[in-house]
């Protein structure tokens, strides 16, 4: 199977990558191995083919806006909301900031967590060089306090899914504080998982977003299906009952 390179270098976003669309925002189901924004690799990031799609769909000559208002992991699937307009992007990012979007993530593990759900704070310190997140249980210099809340929503051959609300938005903080209780992502080497994935992506999903329309001022709730990997579509009825 590709890698995380070889899936960016080839990947075109269609229609049936679109799951919500308006005047003012875009929202896209990201495969696992897509960049979302620009990085020393010099891939292509989604941003910059949303631009693509628009000038393609519409006809647009000349640049297209759209502002990245949040960030996946380059190996996590799932919803990724962009802006089209200024106004938009603005707005947006003052909810994230201020904690007023409700995300929800699916996580698979191959280790059942000690409690079926739980409330998990830690102080985050992210060292910038390796790339890499350490959880400490108490207040640490350079630590940014980081808070989420779980639960296990089933089983399936050996492996668990949980459902994860994170209430801080800090790099890398569901990865390292679901690892810090025994329960590192299928496939997240990086945190403490015994082998990869044959395709680099890890058991993480942005599977949801609500939050109030910027503009329009409405109650949002925007899905992202699952991915058409196996091991996700074990759990493809679990997800739908959730909706």
């Amino acid at each position: 199977m590709a890698d995380n390179r070889s899936i960016n270098k080839n990947f075109r976003l269609q229609d049936q990558h679109i799951i919500y669309e308006d005047n003012h925002l875009l929202a896209i189901n990201k495969p696992a191995g897509i960049l979302v924004q620009g990085d020393e690799t010099g891939d292509r990031p989604l941003s910059e083919l949303a631009k693509e799609y628009l000038k393609e769909k519409y006809g647009k000559p000349g640049n297209v806006f759209m502002g990245v208002i949040h960030r996946l992991d380059r190996p996590v699937s799932g919803l990724v909301l962009l802006a089209k307009t200024s106004k938009a992007l603005t707005r947006m990012n003052e909810l994230f900031r201020n904690d007023k979007i409700q995300k929800t993530y699916l996580a698979l593990t191959q280790q059942k967590p000690s409690q079926a759900s739980g409330q998990l704070v830690h102080w985050l310190v992210k060292d910038e060089a390796r790339n890499v997140t350490q959880a400490y249980p108490n207040a640490s210099k350079g630590g940014l306090r980081s808070e989420l809340s779980y639960r296990l929503l089933g089983r399936e051959q050996e492996y668990y899914l949980l459902q994860v609300n994170p209430i801080t938005g800090r790099p890398h903080q569901i990865r390292v504080q679901l690892a810090s209780q025994g329960c590192p992502l299928l496939g997240d080497v990086k945190y403490g998982a015994r082998t990869p994935l044959p395709d680099k992506s890890i058991g993480l999903h942005a599977f949801q977003l609500q939050f109030e329309h910027p503009i329009q001022k409405i109650p949002i709730r925007i899905l992202a299906p699952l991915p058409d990997k196996p091991v996700w579509q074990l759990f493809g009825q679990l997800a739908a009952n959730l909706q």
